[in-house]
């Protein structure tokens, strides 16, 4: 597996990473434990969590996936050293009023103490790279098609937050820092004031990046060229929509071992459960049966092989599924299939956004 340096001066990570929103919902702890076994003896070496996971987000499995890992860790002495490890500090509540008692705002002792709880849960010293998980502001994410002023009001500044973010830096408790769900504007104030004020550096974004959503080239691209910021892909395979076991049943909620959005109808209200979301899918998912590759290898291979992708990050539920996935490193997409896929793109644009 080819490995990356994130940001300019970040931690050297796998192309592939193991994202881990499964564990603890879908995913039963030793099923964890073997996807995780199988994911370091195929060199991965990015383990990517949050404090909030599992997805769908419960109040009765709010931090279990941290604590899954964690037991991986006090298992497998010596597994630790050889993982990049990320997490996250949730952003405002978004209606989660098991997250800081749902408060709105995310300050700098929420962002230690969920630092602190994070390491204990993980059982580590250190987080190798510590991001935020949405934005500490009004911005539009998760499905938000427009940013509202309207709904401008006090949070935790950037500063504050990166002081805060510093802090645990110089303390030892983590290592790198970096951004997930941001929009080119907050990435580049982020980066603006660090180096402002001296303060760490933000060496990634974790956002979407997938055939039905590829917001990322509407300008966050540009940014992250131009700070030296990486991109962490997650959702390559928009939620299973492009696996193509969507294509003939739909998310038919009577056959949950289709996936998460057969299995959750608070997902399938989200933007990965659109009808236009299914619509394009089944698009791109004819396009590689055309061109005589698996609807999953010609998603992955689209966002393996570009450049704006620094590491895509897994989400399976099984071992044999992160093979799959694997095994689909390597794959080039011709430039007549790229041509192709573009063109789809310009008529149905991101329906996922």
């Amino acid at each position: 597996m080819q490995q990356i340096t994130l940001g300019r001066n970040g931690p050297t990570v796998s192309r592939v990473g193991l994202g881990t929103m499964t564990f603890g919902e879908q995913v039963s702890q030793p099923d964890a434990f073997a996807i995780l076994d199988r994911a370091v003896e195929r060199a991965v070496t990015l383990i990517d969590t949050a404090e909030m996971y599992p997805v769908p987000a419960r109040r009765e499995t709010f931090t279990t996936t941290e604590t899954i890992i964690g037991e991986w860790f006090a298992a497998r002495p010596g597994v630790r050293q050889r993982v990049v490890l990320a997490t996250k500090v949730a952003g405002p509540a978004r209606g989660m009023d098991w997250v800081r008692n749902g408060s709105s705002d995310v300050t700098p002792d929420d962002i230690a103490n969920a630092c602190h709880d994070s390491l204990r849960r993980l059982r580590t010293d250190v987080i190798d790279l510590y991001q935020i998980h949405w934005p500490n502001r009004n911005a539009p994410s998760f499905g938000a098609l427009y940013f509202d002023p309207t709904k401008d009001r006090d949070f935790t500044s950037i500063h504050d937050q990166l002081q805060a973010l510093t802090a645990l830096v110089r303390a030892g408790k983590v290592c790198h820092i970096g951004l997930s769900n941001e929009t080119p504007w907050g990435l580049s104030e982020f980066v603006r004031v660090a180096e402002t004020h001296g303060l760490a550096r933000v060496v990634s974004v974790q956002n979407p990046y997938t055939l039905v959503n590829r917001v990322v080239d509407n300008g966050l691209d540009e940014a992250l060229h131009r700070t030296g910021a990486s991109l962490l892909a997650y959702s390559p395979l928009g939620f299973g929509t492009l696996t193509g076991k969507y294509d003939e049943t739909g998310m038919d909620a009577d056959r949950p071992q289709l996936g998460r959005l057969a299995r959750f109808a608070s997902m399938r209200a989200q933007r990965w459960g659109r009808a236009e979301t299914l619509a394009a899918a089944r698009r791109y998912n004819a396009l590689a049966r055309e061109a005589g590759l698996t609807p999953t290898r010609m998603a992955l291979a689209f966002v393996y092989g570009n450049w704006r992708v620094a590491s895509t990050l897994l989400g399976v539920t099984s071992v044999a599924q992160l093979d799959e996935c694997l095994d689909a490193w390597g794959t080039t997409l011709s430039p007549d299939l790229l041509a192709k896929i573009d063109a789809i793109r310009r008529e149905i644009r991101d329906p996922a956004q």
